[in-house]
Protein backbone atom coordinates (compact mmCIF):
# COMPACT_ATOMS: atom_id res chain seq x y z
CA UNK A 1 0.00 0.00 0.00
CA UNK A 2 1.47 3.59 -0.89
CA UNK A 3 1.49 6.40 1.31
CA UNK A 4 -0.93 9.11 -0.07
CA UNK A 5 0.20 12.45 -0.61
CA UNK A 6 -0.63 15.07 1.59
CA UNK A 7 -1.94 17.30 -1.18
CA UNK A 8 -5.96 16.09 -2.40
CA UNK A 9 -5.39 14.76 -6.13
CA UNK A 10 -9.94 14.64 -5.80
CA UNK A 11 -11.66 17.84 -7.28
CA UNK A 12 -14.91 16.68 -5.54
CA UNK A 13 -13.02 16.74 -1.78
CA UNK A 14 -11.31 20.17 -2.78
CA UNK A 15 -14.57 21.35 -4.16
CA UNK A 16 -16.16 20.42 -0.51
CA UNK A 17 -13.69 21.91 1.44
CA UNK A 18 -13.62 25.56 -0.50
CA UNK A 19 -16.95 25.25 -0.43
CA UNK A 20 -17.36 24.59 3.49
CA UNK A 21 -14.38 27.65 4.03
CA UNK A 22 -16.47 30.22 1.63
CA UNK A 23 -19.22 29.52 3.64
CA UNK A 24 -17.45 30.48 6.45
CA UNK A 25 -16.29 33.28 5.48
CA UNK A 26 -18.68 34.84 3.11
CA UNK A 27 -22.13 36.12 2.88
CA UNK A 28 -24.48 34.33 0.40
CA UNK A 29 -24.94 37.07 -1.68
CA UNK A 30 -22.76 40.29 -2.53
CA UNK A 31 -26.28 42.55 -2.13
CA UNK A 32 -29.89 42.19 -1.29
CA UNK A 33 -30.54 43.49 -4.64
CA UNK A 34 -28.27 40.76 -6.52
CA UNK A 35 -29.78 37.98 -9.03
CA UNK A 36 -29.04 35.70 -6.45
CA UNK A 37 -28.26 33.10 -9.46
CA UNK A 38 -24.97 31.72 -7.65
CA UNK A 39 -23.54 31.99 -4.52
CA UNK A 40 -20.26 33.69 -3.21
CA UNK A 41 -19.26 30.32 -1.62
CA UNK A 42 -20.25 28.94 -5.06
CA UNK A 43 -18.16 31.10 -7.25
CA UNK A 44 -15.00 31.16 -4.65
CA UNK A 45 -15.14 27.22 -4.99
CA UNK A 46 -14.85 27.58 -8.73
CA UNK A 47 -11.91 30.07 -8.48
CA UNK A 48 -10.51 27.19 -6.18
CA UNK A 49 -10.99 24.84 -8.43
CA UNK A 50 -9.38 27.25 -11.52
CA UNK A 51 -6.08 26.56 -9.52
CA UNK A 52 -6.58 22.98 -9.37
CA UNK A 53 -7.47 22.11 -12.77
CA UNK A 54 -4.77 24.71 -13.70
CA UNK A 55 -6.96 26.11 -16.18
CA UNK A 56 -8.70 29.49 -17.05
CA UNK A 57 -11.61 30.83 -16.57
CA UNK A 58 -13.02 29.62 -20.31
CA UNK A 59 -11.30 26.40 -19.39
CA UNK A 60 -13.25 25.76 -16.08
CA UNK A 61 -16.92 26.70 -17.81
CA UNK A 62 -15.91 23.42 -19.80
CA UNK A 63 -14.88 21.31 -16.98
CA UNK A 64 -18.06 22.46 -14.78
CA UNK A 65 -20.22 21.39 -18.46
CA UNK A 66 -18.25 17.91 -18.39
CA UNK A 67 -18.41 16.92 -14.33
CA UNK A 68 -21.78 16.47 -13.92
CA UNK A 69 -20.39 15.55 -9.70
CA UNK A 70 -18.77 18.47 -9.62
CA UNK A 71 -22.04 20.89 -10.48
CA UNK A 72 -24.11 18.98 -8.02
CA UNK A 73 -21.59 18.98 -4.71
CA UNK A 74 -21.55 22.63 -5.90
CA UNK A 75 -25.42 22.99 -5.90
CA UNK A 76 -24.95 24.43 -9.86
CA UNK A 77 -28.01 24.36 -11.50
CA UNK A 78 -26.34 25.98 -14.66
CA UNK A 79 -22.98 26.48 -15.40
CA UNK A 80 -21.98 30.54 -15.45
CA UNK A 81 -20.61 31.86 -17.89
CA UNK A 82 -16.87 32.18 -18.16
CA UNK A 83 -16.52 36.20 -17.29
CA UNK A 84 -18.64 35.63 -14.04
CA UNK A 85 -15.93 33.93 -12.86
CA UNK A 86 -13.25 36.61 -13.82
CA UNK A 87 -15.84 39.25 -11.89
CA UNK A 88 -15.89 37.01 -8.74
CA UNK A 89 -12.33 37.02 -8.72
CA UNK A 90 -12.41 40.87 -8.77
CA UNK A 91 -14.56 41.10 -6.25
CA UNK A 92 -13.95 38.32 -3.92
CA UNK A 93 -10.46 38.13 -4.10
CA UNK A 94 -10.02 41.93 -2.80
CA UNK A 95 -7.07 42.10 0.01
CA UNK A 96 -9.83 42.21 2.68
CA UNK A 97 -11.54 39.35 1.81
CA UNK A 98 -8.95 37.41 0.52
CA UNK A 99 -7.38 37.51 4.03
CA UNK A 100 -10.86 36.30 5.95
CA UNK A 101 -11.11 33.70 2.94
CA UNK A 102 -6.69 32.72 3.96
CA UNK A 103 -7.36 33.29 7.67
CA UNK A 104 -10.80 30.62 7.75
CA UNK A 105 -8.62 28.33 5.84
CA UNK A 106 -5.85 28.43 9.16
CA UNK A 107 -8.12 28.05 11.86
CA UNK A 108 -10.26 25.35 9.89
CA UNK A 109 -7.06 23.43 9.58
CA UNK A 110 -6.00 23.18 13.35
CA UNK A 111 -8.87 23.25 14.62
CA UNK A 112 -8.78 24.28 18.61
CA UNK A 113 -5.12 24.17 18.25
CA UNK A 114 -3.26 27.21 18.37
CA UNK A 115 0.14 27.08 19.32
CA UNK A 116 3.17 25.90 16.71
CA UNK A 117 6.54 24.67 17.42
CA UNK A 118 8.54 26.02 14.75
CA UNK A 119 7.47 28.17 11.63
CA UNK A 120 9.82 29.11 8.45
CA UNK A 121 9.61 32.44 6.83
CA UNK A 122 10.63 32.74 2.81
CA UNK A 123 9.71 34.20 0.03
CA UNK A 124 9.31 33.21 -3.96
CA UNK A 125 9.47 34.52 -6.79
CA UNK A 126 6.56 33.35 -9.45
CA UNK A 127 7.02 34.05 -13.41
CA UNK A 128 4.42 36.43 -15.40
CA UNK A 129 3.05 35.28 -18.28
CA UNK A 130 4.13 32.19 -20.21
CA UNK A 131 8.33 33.29 -21.63
CA UNK A 132 9.75 29.61 -23.21
CA UNK A 133 12.97 29.11 -21.89
CA UNK A 134 14.15 28.67 -25.24
CA UNK A 135 13.28 32.39 -25.73
CA UNK A 136 14.85 33.57 -22.63
CA UNK A 137 18.12 32.20 -24.22
CA UNK A 138 17.95 33.77 -27.40
CA UNK A 139 16.85 37.51 -25.83
CA UNK A 140 19.92 36.93 -23.21
CA UNK A 141 21.83 35.89 -26.45
CA UNK A 142 21.47 39.38 -28.30
CA UNK A 143 21.92 41.18 -24.95
CA UNK A 144 25.31 42.56 -23.67
CA UNK A 145 27.39 39.60 -22.11
CA UNK A 146 27.71 41.03 -18.81
CA UNK A 147 23.63 41.06 -17.77
CA UNK A 148 22.54 37.95 -15.85
CA UNK A 149 18.96 38.87 -15.36
CA UNK A 150 16.12 38.57 -17.87
CA UNK A 151 13.40 40.31 -15.49
CA UNK A 152 12.59 43.59 -14.60
CA UNK A 153 9.70 42.47 -11.86
CA UNK A 154 8.04 38.91 -11.54
CA UNK A 155 5.10 38.03 -8.53
CA UNK A 156 6.33 37.73 -5.21
CA UNK A 157 4.40 35.51 -2.35
CA UNK A 158 6.05 35.66 0.87
CA UNK A 159 4.80 32.84 3.36
CA UNK A 160 5.28 31.22 6.66
CA UNK A 161 5.03 27.57 6.98
CA UNK A 162 4.20 25.16 9.85
CA UNK A 163 7.38 23.02 9.88
CA UNK A 164 5.53 19.84 10.60
CA UNK A 165 2.49 20.11 8.43
CA UNK A 166 3.68 22.54 5.66
CA UNK A 167 0.70 24.27 6.38
CA UNK A 168 0.30 28.35 5.17
CA UNK A 169 -0.37 30.27 8.29
CA UNK A 170 0.74 33.63 6.96
CA UNK A 171 1.43 35.22 3.39
CA UNK A 172 2.36 38.44 2.21
CA UNK A 173 1.75 39.21 -2.14
CA UNK A 174 3.51 41.90 -3.63
CA UNK A 175 5.99 42.19 -6.67
CA UNK A 176 9.73 41.78 -6.80
CA UNK A 177 13.01 41.86 -6.93
CA UNK A 178 13.08 43.49 -3.39
CA UNK A 179 15.15 42.73 0.07
CA UNK A 180 13.54 40.62 2.38
CA UNK A 181 15.46 42.14 5.87
CA UNK A 182 12.34 44.86 5.84
CA UNK A 183 9.71 41.48 4.98
CA UNK A 184 10.69 39.57 8.68
CA UNK A 185 8.45 41.96 10.68
CA UNK A 186 4.81 42.21 8.77
CA UNK A 187 5.04 38.37 8.35
CA UNK A 188 5.72 37.41 11.04
CA UNK A 189 3.54 39.44 13.10
CA UNK A 190 0.45 37.71 10.35
CA UNK A 191 1.76 34.27 11.34
CA UNK A 192 0.88 35.79 15.34
CA UNK A 193 -2.10 37.37 14.38
CA UNK A 194 -2.96 33.48 13.49
CA UNK A 195 -1.32 31.56 15.97
CA UNK A 196 1.43 31.48 19.01
CA UNK A 197 4.71 30.35 17.87
CA UNK A 198 7.46 29.23 20.01
CA UNK A 199 10.49 29.87 17.53
CA UNK A 200 10.57 31.05 14.00
CA UNK A 201 13.36 30.07 11.16
CA UNK A 202 14.39 32.29 8.60
CA UNK A 203 17.35 32.37 6.13
CA UNK A 204 20.45 35.12 5.43
CA UNK A 205 17.89 37.01 3.88
CA UNK A 206 16.16 38.27 7.02
CA UNK A 207 18.93 38.90 9.07
CA UNK A 208 19.30 42.23 10.71
CA UNK A 209 19.77 42.88 14.88
CA UNK A 210 15.75 44.91 14.56
CA UNK A 211 14.29 41.84 13.57
CA UNK A 212 15.58 39.52 16.37
CA UNK A 213 14.76 42.28 19.08
CA UNK A 214 10.94 42.38 17.62
CA UNK A 215 10.60 38.55 17.33
CA UNK A 216 12.72 37.82 20.72
CA UNK A 217 11.65 41.01 22.93
CA UNK A 218 8.24 42.18 21.77
CA UNK A 219 6.50 38.57 21.12
CA UNK A 220 8.78 36.79 23.24
CA UNK A 221 9.48 34.14 19.73
CA UNK A 222 13.42 32.47 19.27
CA UNK A 223 14.11 33.65 16.42
CA UNK A 224 17.22 31.70 14.44
CA UNK A 225 18.42 33.41 11.47
CA UNK A 226 22.31 33.18 10.15
CA UNK A 227 24.29 36.18 10.62
CA UNK A 228 25.58 36.53 7.22
CA UNK A 229 24.36 39.36 6.13
CA UNK A 230 26.62 42.14 5.00
CA UNK A 231 30.40 41.61 3.66
CA UNK A 232 32.35 38.60 4.79
CA UNK A 233 34.32 39.26 7.80
CA UNK A 234 35.88 37.08 10.62
CA UNK A 235 34.85 39.52 13.01
CA UNK A 236 31.64 38.93 15.64
CA UNK A 237 28.83 40.89 14.72
CA UNK A 238 28.20 43.73 17.35
CA UNK A 239 24.36 43.33 18.07
CA UNK A 240 23.50 40.87 20.52
CA UNK A 241 21.44 38.31 18.95
CA UNK A 242 23.62 38.22 15.45
CA UNK A 243 26.56 37.69 18.03
CA UNK A 244 24.80 34.84 19.70
CA UNK A 245 23.39 33.46 16.45
CA UNK A 246 27.36 33.65 14.79
CA UNK A 247 28.34 32.01 18.02
CA UNK A 248 25.53 29.03 18.59
CA UNK A 249 23.84 28.69 15.75
CA UNK A 250 25.35 25.52 14.24
CA UNK A 251 24.66 23.98 18.07
CA UNK A 252 21.29 24.01 17.14
CA UNK A 253 21.14 23.12 13.95
CA UNK A 254 18.81 20.52 14.39
CA UNK A 255 16.35 22.88 14.88
CA UNK A 256 17.63 25.27 12.60
CA UNK A 257 18.03 22.92 9.83
CA UNK A 258 13.76 22.40 9.89
CA UNK A 259 13.98 26.01 7.72
CA UNK A 260 14.36 23.72 4.77
CA UNK A 261 10.32 22.62 5.32
CA UNK A 262 9.67 26.72 3.51
CA UNK A 263 11.36 25.11 0.20
CA UNK A 264 9.23 22.49 0.23
CA UNK A 265 5.99 24.53 1.18
CA UNK A 266 7.16 26.63 -2.10
CA UNK A 267 7.97 23.85 -4.18
CA UNK A 268 4.08 21.95 -3.49
CA UNK A 269 2.62 24.93 -4.67
CA UNK A 270 4.87 25.34 -7.67
CA UNK A 271 4.58 21.51 -8.48
CA UNK A 272 1.26 21.25 -7.55
CA UNK A 273 -0.75 24.48 -8.52
CA UNK A 274 1.19 26.42 -10.75
CA UNK A 275 4.43 28.25 -10.58
CA UNK A 276 3.54 31.80 -12.62
CA UNK A 277 0.74 34.10 -12.68
CA UNK A 278 -1.55 34.77 -15.70
CA UNK A 279 -2.25 38.44 -14.26
CA UNK A 280 -0.52 40.94 -16.11
CA UNK A 281 -1.28 43.88 -14.25
CA UNK A 282 0.00 43.94 -10.29
CA UNK A 283 -3.48 43.62 -8.42
CA UNK A 284 -4.42 41.35 -10.48
CA UNK A 285 -1.21 39.53 -9.88
CA UNK A 286 -1.99 40.01 -6.39
CA UNK A 287 -5.11 38.16 -6.84
CA UNK A 288 -3.59 35.16 -8.07
CA UNK A 289 -0.63 35.05 -5.76
CA UNK A 290 -3.80 35.09 -2.61
CA UNK A 291 -5.58 32.09 -4.72
CA UNK A 292 -2.89 30.24 -4.44
CA UNK A 293 -2.44 30.61 -1.01
CA UNK A 294 -5.89 29.82 -0.25
CA UNK A 295 -5.74 27.09 -2.64
CA UNK A 296 -2.36 25.44 -1.09
CA UNK A 297 -4.69 25.44 2.75
CA UNK A 298 -7.50 23.99 0.82
CA UNK A 299 -5.73 20.75 -0.58
CA UNK A 300 -4.00 20.51 2.69
CA UNK A 301 -7.34 20.78 4.73
CA UNK A 302 -7.59 16.48 3.06
CA UNK A 303 -4.60 15.91 5.14
CA UNK A 304 -6.15 16.93 8.49
CA UNK A 305 -9.07 14.51 7.90
CA UNK A 306 -8.66 11.12 5.97
CA UNK A 307 -4.91 11.51 5.09
CA UNK A 308 -4.18 11.46 8.91
CA UNK A 309 -6.81 8.21 8.95
CA UNK A 310 -5.47 6.62 6.06
CA UNK A 311 -1.66 7.16 7.51
CA UNK A 312 -2.62 5.62 10.77
CA UNK A 313 -4.35 2.62 9.21
CA UNK A 314 -1.05 2.04 7.15
CA UNK A 315 1.45 2.17 10.07
CA UNK A 316 -1.26 -0.38 11.97
CA UNK A 317 -0.79 -2.79 8.72
CA UNK A 318 3.09 -2.63 8.71
CA UNK A 319 3.45 -3.34 12.70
Amino acid sequence: MSIPSKLSKSPLAVARQALAVGHTALPLYAHKFSPKTYTQPQLFACLVLKTFFKTDYRGLAVLLCDYDALRWLLGLKSVPHFTTFQKASRRLLKAARARKLFNTSVRRFLGRRRRLQRVALDSTGLECGQRSLYYVRRRQGREKRWKTVAYSHYAKLEAAFDCDSHLMVAALVGRGPRPDVDRFVPLLDAALSQVRVNSVLADAGFDSEPNHRHARERHHVLSFIPATHGRPTTKLPTGKYRRRMRQRLNKHYGRYGQRAQAETGFSMVKRRLASMVNGRGYWSQCRDLSLLAISHNILLLWAAAGFLQSRSGFVNNLT
